[in-house]
């Protein structure tokens, strides 16, 4: 059996928005954009990683009611959803390039625990890490 998990979704406040960040600043490409009535199917892929798909739904009909769906967009612009991670070769070449296209980050790249990490969210509030893994020595 061949089995394997291709879309994570992650709430967001409004998908135009989230659009134009992943793509525009964080460089992913667009996978699936189709509407059904209301409902808008979002979703993009890191060039990287052609077989994952980020899922950038709105909370609300038809998976919650509206007082559901107010309290998820609350709580993800608090930053109180885990992070996302990013894994990068150069994450201080990676953090000024993610800068200078208007990325706003909560945490400039340091040094911890043999990586070195960075962080920052998208416009809905969902955080991010951005980790360069050590290098491993020959």
């Amino acid at each position: 059996m061949n089995e394997s998990v291709n879309v994570v979704g992650i709430y967001v406040d409004d998908q135009d928005e989230a659009l134009a960040f992943y793509v525009d600043k964080l460089g992913f490409k667009v996978h699936s954009d189709v509407r059904n009535g209301n409902y808008r199917w979002l979703t993009v892929q890191h060039p990287d990683q052609p077989s994952f798909q980020l899922g950038l739904f709105m909370p609300g009909p038809p998976m919650h009611d509206e007082a559901t769906a107010q309290t998820l967009r609350a709580m993800v612009a608090k930053g109180a959803m885990p992070p996302l991670v990013l894994s990068v070769d150069d994450c201080r070449a990676t953090y000024e390039r993610l800068r200078e296209r208007g990325v706003e980050f909560t945490q400039a790249p340091v040094d911890r625990y043999g990586n070195v990490d960075a962080g920052f969210r998208d416009p809905a509030g969902n955080g991010w890490k951005m980790i360069e893994s050590a290098k491993v020595k020959a």
